[in-house]
């Protein structure tokens, strides 16, 4: 890579290849050139090259005339509550979310504590792109201060979610996998606020992965066994910045990271009604739920951002993207590996559960994911060739093409990143699944 992969609210990269002290520094600066007043965050997740990218950015924005405020290694959400508690500008958190241990990436906050929309996502690469910057003269150079509790306005805000008491006299034993990431500190102060038995892998945050970061069954291979064996009634994986969250069941099996955001809603939707913001890449299980409490259901295009979006358009309860990212407003406008943990938690005290029950009560679909390889050029053709070969099916192009049916879904849109498209295809069996996608790649290879 010998280039950053830019997204809307963000950017990552190869250390010392796509992604440099200089090109750190240069985006950092384009963000603050834009921030209203003020100092601005930063935190980082457990990454060894995180901290080098802090000293990096702390410098670069001082430089440039800001005030920096140094949390240190901080969970993705976390960074959002305390942005607002701190009333800063905005905030940088450092992390390459689930991609290997030679990644890492900026990930922008806008002072409002939630990862910055498309809209100002643009105008910071334009400022970026354009190579200028304005630094500071001797007697306007920014200061450094560090966070002295970058935690506790998290903690009390999950906790204020649900009932503290009844969770605590159930002292429910839980395994938590933070895997060296940074979600291992709040994980396990909550769990243990919560009242429960906790089990840490990877208690450590120093990205030293144990296993591959992003939470998949095959991931997780190892940490199935490790549920089952510490007695644990459920297992917790986040990935390493800690907004994601796949759920293991008292049994060792891989519930995953679809699961999570459904049972939340399931639980949310028991106490409080309203709409829920989902992305058009999220399991049927979430619209399922919400037809059957009466509720409306909006999808978005795939991003956090352009689920928060929708949130705050209409005024949703709950929202989430599918990859386990539940986002709970009162909260913030974050993916939340805690309050996963945290609502779950109260499911299973509440209605005196297990977790496998609760799971077991969600409608049933198999989601399969593919690749296809197509060149960036060939996408709308091939997206054109896809709706006329599926004329039966409701169609939607807020992001690729979306084709709905009754009982089963397809989703294929083109990948930023690799000349691929990418096929999703959710039914009640995994043939009907995989069917949908071998269908949609003979479809998209006569367009070639």
């Amino acid at each position: 890579m010998s280039e950053p992969i830019i997204s809307v609210s963000g950017l990552r990269g190869v250390i010392g290849e796509s992604l440099t002290p200089e090109v750190a520094i240069r985006y950092a600066v384009a963000f603050a050139a834009l921030a209203p007043p003020g100092a601005i965050l930063i935190s980082r997740d457990g990454r060894p090259s995180g901290c080098m990218l802090a000293a990096a950015l702390s410098a670069g924005l001082q430089a440039a005339g800001r005030n920096t405020i140094d949390a240190g290694i901080l969970a993705t959400p976390s960074v959002g509550v305390l942005v607002r508690e701190l009333q800063v500008a905005g905030g940088i958190q450092i992390t390459a979310s689930h991609n290997p241990s030679e990644y890492n990436g900026l990930k922008l906050f806008s002072h409002q504590g939630r990862v910055i929309p498309a809209g100002p996502g643009e105008e910071v690469l334009r400022q970026y792109q354009s190579g200028t910057a304005v630094w500071a003269t001797h007697d306007q150079i920014g200061l450094p201060e560090a966070c002295i509790d970058a935690h506790s306005g998290h903690l009390h805000a999950v906790l204020a979610t649900i009932d503290y008491h009844r969770i605590r006299d159930r002292h429910i034993p839980v395994l938590l996998d933070a895997n060296h990431g940074a979600g291992a500190m709040l994980g396990r102060r909550l769990l243990e606020e919560l009242g429960c038995s906790v089990t840490v892998l990877g208690d450590e945050s120093d990205g030293q992965f144990e296993h591959p970061p992003e939470p998949t069954a095959e991931n997780l291979a190892g940490v199935l066994s490790a549920v089952t064996g510490s007695g644990a009634a459920i297992g917790f994986c986040q990935d390493p910045d800690a907004d994601r969250l796949a759920v293991i069941d008292e049994t060792g099996r891989y519930l995953g990271e679809e699961y999570t955001v459904a049972m939340c809603v399931q639980h949310i939707l028991r106490h409080r009604r309203g709409p829920i913001v989902v992305n058009c890449a999220t399991s049927r299980m979430s619209q399922d739920l919400a037809e059957r409490h009466g509720v409306p259901l909006y999808r978005t295009a795939v991003g956090e951002a352009n689920v928060v979006d929708a949130m705050i358009e209409h005024e949703a309860v709950f929202g989430g993207e599918g990859n386990g990212g539940p986002i709970d407003p009162r909260v913030g406008m974050v993916r939340d590996s805690f309050v996963g943990m945290a609502l779950l938690l109260d499911a299973m005290a509440e209605r005196g559960k297990k977790i496998s029950q609760l799971a077991d009560e969600l409608p049933r679909y198999e989601i399969v994911k593919t690749k296809i390889a197509l060149p960036r050029e060939r996408i709308p053709a091939a997206l054109d060739a896809l709706e006329q070969h599926f004329p039966d099916a409701d169609a939607d192009r807020r992001d690729g093409l979306r084709f709905d049916w009754p009982d089963r879904w397809l989703l294929v849109r083109g990948s930023n990143t690799e000349p691929i498209a990418r096929a999703i295809a959710e039914a009640s069996t995994a043939e009907e699944a995989e069917r949908l996608c071998d269908e949609a790649a003979a479809v998209v290879q006569r367009v070639l």
